[in-house]
């Protein structure tokens, strides 16, 4: 029977911890997008609802455009 004293656990160093994390954390960024633009935060915060970096319209859900008929 072979002794398993030394068997790594975790990442080995923390170098390649480091690397580990950074590369984890660099693959998430590619489907990130930054709302860094102003206006755009406006919209966000109003209740905007953007797919694929694209503004999504509502519909009129209250009926407004009903009331005048």
């Amino acid at each position: 029977m072979r002794l398993r004293q030394r068997v790594t656990k975790g990442p080995g160093t923390r170098a390649a911890g480091i690397a580990m994390a950074f590369k984890l954390i660099e693959s998430a960024q590619r489907r990130w997008r930054a709302v860094n633009a102003p206006h755009l935060v406006a919209l966000v915060r109003a209740g905007a609802r953007f797919e694929k970096g694209e503004l999504v319209e509502r519909d009129n859900q209250n009926g407004d455009d009903q009331l005048a008929s």
